[in-house]
């Protein structure tokens, strides 16, 4: 028998081997020669690597990293290898790069061995002229060594190493509580130009080594396995009969999810401000019922129903990261395949009859413009530039983000989309922005969604609110003053400057819809005119968690997912709340009742008139709102 044919497929490091390892992130800082054998595929030359061989290390992830107080602390490599930047062989001599002596091309602040020896180099190396690090390079180092232990975990093979990962989280967490000792306060920077500001009050901005940086915007699927080029093509099959109604649609796709047996329905939610009960409640409401379906409805209609927007925002969870890499150990296989899942996305889609839908982490755009465009959806895709998926076996194509929009009630002026930026590098992450037009009135919103940068740490927050910026300066350029709508999985919780960033943010004057429901109307319009109180009271009403998932590092209940909008422009009616702990189950999600390791958020807005001179105005032409209790830009 061939050698190949005994190779197994490629389905992720989290279930079975992955084929490539990832770079060592050491490697690609100091450029160092790496031995190829150690990168070599398991599916070809003469020896197969086993399951649970350990990618290249260049120190032992379960044990601490080596500091520079360390008594075997050994300088970076560029000491021995560059005479040029040695100083005197005894440690307490400064090299001739930390006194500025080396040569300019070495010292030329691009250079990576420029940045590694200014921030790696011991204490020792500066003491005797005078040379200290200073508070951010000291950050920085511990960062650092955050970065190399996620860096070597990324491409797990096998649940055998485990415990690296644990010491990599084990990392983060003691940086975490370091920061919280030291009494630091939110972060609420929301300066989206250059640091001008911030180095008069000698506040560093910092900026990682290109090198690190190109490292972690794509860390988890810039790595060495083989790219899997596959298109959406699963779905090419789908037939479905003609001009059904959404109730009979439902009908439809329940009977072929259950294939003749019963199957456990969908979780049930309610929104979150009660209905007026009366005789005739089916008056004035928004509502489906089906017989084994969710009975989803929102709050009586008030004034011009014309003018309500309903936007659900939800990750429906890729189907090849689901199945193959994001280790949901605690569900069934089955509840885990497209077979069973794609149905229960379009009945939590459909009984909740949006407007307009926004989506993340989309592989199968095929399927839902085919289902969602038999109920008269247009729908806008744009997936990541390098989507992890495209390194597993049997995927169907990269996965993205996704915007639709109700034909019937909403005419698409415009869009654009947008590869987010890190201190101007092209991250994995993107971004959508959709300008509607109501046909009813001809009055104009702008829609956004994105899908930021996952994984815990310090310096992952710290590329999330970078990302946050840029997202703010593409979707401000393509609104203008239009009322907007921003939404998406922020993989931050409240407490993460992304947050503060957003809602603190003037150009935009935003608030967070599930923050703001159970306000007064006076109350949202009237904010604390201090924009780190503000920012703090509303972080304390964000719900307590938007995501409940077990994975193999453990239980993960956050509060990640957000709709973000113009409070002056948009009235928040209602939201639909979420199932509680023991309606989910003890195994939480993905279920055989729900889709998702994310809920869907639903939301009912009112877009009202813009004021000119203190008139209300249903033309094009709007103006600025004054007042505005945020924090300024400069």
């Amino acid at each position: 028998m061939d050698q190949n044919s005994k190779i197994r497929e490629n389905y992720g490091h989290r279930r079975q081997p992955a084929l490539g390892k990832a770079m060592p992130v050491t490697a690609l800082l100091l450029n160092l020669e790496v031995n190829p054998m150690d990168y070599r595929r398991s599916d070809g030359g003469s020896e197969v690597l086993e399951e649970d061989d350990k990618p290249p290390q260049l120190f032992s992830v379960t044990d601490e990293p080596p500091s520079p107080d360390e008594e075997d602390f050994r300088p970076p490599n560029h000491y021995s290898e560059d005479p040029k930047l040695s100083g005197h062989s005894q440690r307490d001599t400064p090299c001739a790069n930390c006194l500025r002596m080396a040569p300019d091309h070495l010292t030329d602040r691009n250079s990576a061995i420029n940045e590694m020896c200014q921030r790696l180099c011991g204490p020792e190396c500066r003491q005797p002229q005078g040379l200290t690090l200073d508070g951010f390079r000291q950050d920085f180092l511990r960062q650092y060594e955050i970065a190399e232990a996620v860096a070597k975990t990324s491409a797990m093979t096998s649940t055998v190493q485990m415990k690296q990962r644990l010491a990599a989280r084990k990392l983060e967490i003691e940086k975490e509580m370091d920061d919280q000792m030291g009494g630091a306060s939110p972060h609420n920077d929301i300066n989206l130009g250059q640091s001008s500001a911030s180095a008069a009050t000698g506040e560093f901005e910092f900026e990682p080594p290109r090198d690190l940086l190109l490292y972690l915007v794509r860390m988890g699927s810039f790595n060495s396995a083989p790219k899997i080029n596959n298109v959406d093509s699963q779905d090419d099959g789908l037939e479905l009969p003609t001009g059904l109604s959404t109730f009979a649609l439902l009908q439809h796709v329940q009977q072929l999810r259950g294939g003749g047996i019963e199957q456990p329905s969908l979780l049930t939610r309610g929104f979150l401000k009660p209905l007026l009960v009366h005789e005739d409640v089916a008056d004035g409401l928004r509502c489906l019922q089906l017989n084994s379906l969710s009975r989803v409805c929102s709050a009586p209609v008030e004034g011009d129903a014309s003018q309500n927007i309903r936007l659900l925002q939800w990750n429906i969870l890729s189907q090849t990261l689901g199945q193959h890499n994001d280790g949901f150990v605690r569900c069934p296989e089955e509840a885990l395949t497209w077979e069973h899942r794609k149905y229960l996305i379009v009945q939590e889609i459909l009984q909740n009859q949006p407007d307009v839908i926004c989506l993340q982490e989309v592989d199968h755009f095929k399927f839902l413009q085919t289902v969602l465009g038999s109920q008269n959806y247009a729908g806008i895709f744009f997936p990541k530039p390098d989507s992890p998926c495209l390194y597993i076996e049997q995927n169907n194509g990269p996965d993205g983000c996704a915007i639709f929009y109700k034909r019937d009630k909403l005419e698409l002026q415009g869009y654009d989309t947008r590869i987010l930026e890190v201190w101007r590098v092209q991250s994995n992450q993107v971004a959508i922005a959709a300008r509607l037009r109501m046909r009813s009135s001809g009055r104009e919103f702008c829609v956004a969604t994105t899908h930021l940068k996952a994984r815990h740490g310090a310096l992952l927050a710290k590329l999330r609110n970078e990302q946050g910026r840029d997202l703010i300066r593409f979707v401000k350029q393509f609104a203008g003053e239009t009322p907007l709508l921003l939404c998406g999985d922020f993989n931050a919780e409240p407490v993460e400057p992304i947050y503060a960033t957003i809602l603190g943010c003037d150009l935009l004057r935003l608030g967070s819809a599930y923050a703001d429901v159970k306000l007064d109307r006076e109350e949202i319009l009237q904010p604390s005119e201090d924009v780190a109180e503000f920012v703090s009271d509303s972080m304390k009403r964000e719900p307590p968690y938007t995501t409940w998932k077990i994975r193999e590092e453990g239980e993960e209940c956050h509060t990640i997912d957000y709709v973000f909008y113009t409070p002056d422009r948009l009235k928040i009616k209602n939201c639909l709340d979420f199932p509680a702990g023991e309606q989910i189950g003890k195994n939480r999600t993905p279920s055989y009742q729900y889709p998702s390791d994310h809920f869907s958020l639903v939301c009912d807005f009112e877009l009202l008139p813009s004021m000119e001179n203190g008139k209300e105005s249903d033309g094009e032409n709007e103006t600025e709102a004054e007042g505005s209790k945020h924090g300024s830009i400069q």
